[in-house]
């Protein structure tokens, strides 16, 4: 019984302070790293929040002046919240016509690929009909985001 407690005894001896130098596992990370696990348009949010603190300023001046810009109800008290879901639909609008440009530019490399004198002929405007990737990805664009 004695060997069993000694036993004991030393294996908690050693184990509780290797187990107190091991940091935990999410230790040393940063809260937010910007991954595809984060909240969707968090980043977004937050940079909108900023971008609308720093606009709105802290003296009496540019605070009245920021909730006449965007306030919208009686005393003008929303003008933080209108002014960061207006960035953040800005922000959202802004991804996706950049997502539709590659996509676009994707689409007119491929179909250029098959065939450069026709791709030329069906979208090139000048005189020597170089700027039809151009035009090509700028009507694919547009066809994606309206």
């Amino acid at each position: 019984m004695t060997r069993t407690l000694t036993v004991i005894a030393a294996f908690l001896t050693l184990s509780v302070p290797a187990a107190l130098a091991v940091p935990p596992a999410d230790q040393g990370k940063p809260e937010n790293p910007g991954n595809s696990q984060s909240a969707p348009g968090q980043s977004a949010e937050k940079n909108a929040a900023k971008a609308c603190k720093a606009e709105r300023g802290t003296t009496a001046e540019t605070i009245a002046a920021f909730k006449e810009k965007y306030g919208t109800n009686k005393n003008k008290a929303n003008a933080f919240g209108k002014c960061v879901s207006g960035k953040v639909k800005k922000a959202e609008e802004q991804a996706e016509q950049q997502e539709a440009r590659e996509n676009a530019a994707k689409k007119c490399k491929a179909e250029r690929d098959l065939g450069l004198q026709a791709f030329k002929d069906k979208y090139g405007t000048n005189a020597n009909k170089a700027n039809a990737f151009g035009k090509c990805v700028s009507k694919l664009a547009k066809q994606q985001t309206s």
